[in-house]
């Protein structure tokens, strides 16, 4: 009942305290629905919140109250909150303590274990969804770091994935794309582009997260610099989705548009990337991806239409 998890909650004071009534918080939300609404509603969040809030690494590393235990209150506290499946009031009371509780999770994705960070993105995520845009403006740098790293650490696939939603909700705000830019999130991207296990839904994330970058000139000089970074955006095209097929088409413009020097229109050449904007325009595969390959074949027809690179199957089709 609502008055013996108060009590629960109430008696927490010493860490062995702290960690039965999280052993049995954990057991009241496993059995149904209606416990973890019950638990919502009489302050159990608030109180797992501030576990998250008062983390510290360094003072959990040498707490002789864990050394020999394998249970820590950080690891069950998120554990928890994201097993409520917390309502829309909950995750905004959440998102609106100034900005304290997501520099929390920040920190326990820059130091935290490998389940807690996967918790933390969780968290995050379900947070952006409800929130305002002024408060996805306001997230730190140092988010977009630790964002980064969880993609690069593939923790597990259920945090790559959440990472990816997230990035691809946060990023069109503000300078997000320029934060997520600078924190190293093209390489990291075309990295897992270039792994060919990647499933369909993941591919267009990732390639919906680069165009949105590449929407920042920061974003699309980490895209040049990465030697597979065309290559592979150009290879996605027609190969798993129209989703993908557009996206990947956009940021080609982006390119074409911001960053058309020589060199780089040569390589857009002879990596088969005019030839495989041509093939566009001949296959079914959307207006829009049509209208934006067009777009990008217009621009540059004067260098690329009668070079030699152009396969003479494709120059018919290209646009006039």
């Amino acid at each position: 009942s609502k008055a013996q998890i108060v009590k629960l909650l109430i008696d927490a004071k010493s860490p062995q305290q702290q960690i039965k009534c999280l052993d049995t918080l954990k057991s009241i939300a496993a059995e149904n629905a209606t416990n973890k609404r019950c638990m919502e509603s009489s302050g159990a969040v608030e109180f797992l919140a501030s576990i998250v809030c008062n983390y510290d690494p360094t003072a959990t590393e040498e707490s002789l109250d864990y050394e020999f235990d394998s249970i820590k209150p950080i690891d069950e506290a998120l554990s928890i909150l994201y097993s409520l499946q917390l309502s829309e009031a909950s995750l905004k009371n959440l998102m609106g303590k100034n900005g304290d509780f997501i520099l929390s999770l920040t920190r326990v994705m820059q130091r935290g274990s490998y389940e807690s960070r996967a918790y933390a993105v969780l968290l995050l995520k379900s947070m952006a969804e409800i929130a305002d845009p002024m408060q996805l403006i306001n997230f730190r740098p140092q988010l977009f770091i630790e964002l980064v790293q969880v993609l690069r650490d593939q923790i597990s696939k259920q945090a790559s994935k959440a990472t990816l939603q997230l990035l691809v909700s946060i990023c069109p705000w503000g300078r997000n794309k320029i934060k997520a830019a600078e924190a190293g999130v093209v390489p990291v991207l075309i990295d897992l582009l270039l792994d060919s296990s990647s499933e369909r839904r993941a591919c267009e994330m990732i390639l919906t997260v680069l165009d949105a970058v590449c929407g920042c000139a920061e974003g699309r000089s980490e895209l040049l610099k990465h030697g597979a970074g065309l290559a592979i955006v150009s290879k996605k095209i027609l190969r798993v989705s129209q989703v993908a097929s557009e996206r990947a088409v956009r940021i080609l413009l982006s390119i074409a548009k911001f960053c058309a020097t020589s060199k780089v229109l040569q390589e857009m050449q002879q990596l088969g990337v005019v030839a495989k904007l041509c093939l566009v325009l001949l296959l079914d595969c959307g207006s829009k991806t049509k209208e934006k390959a067009r777009e990008v074949l217009k621009l540059h027809a004067r260098v690329w239409k009668n070079s030699p690179c152009m396969p003479t199957n494709l120059v018919s089709s290209y646009p006039a």
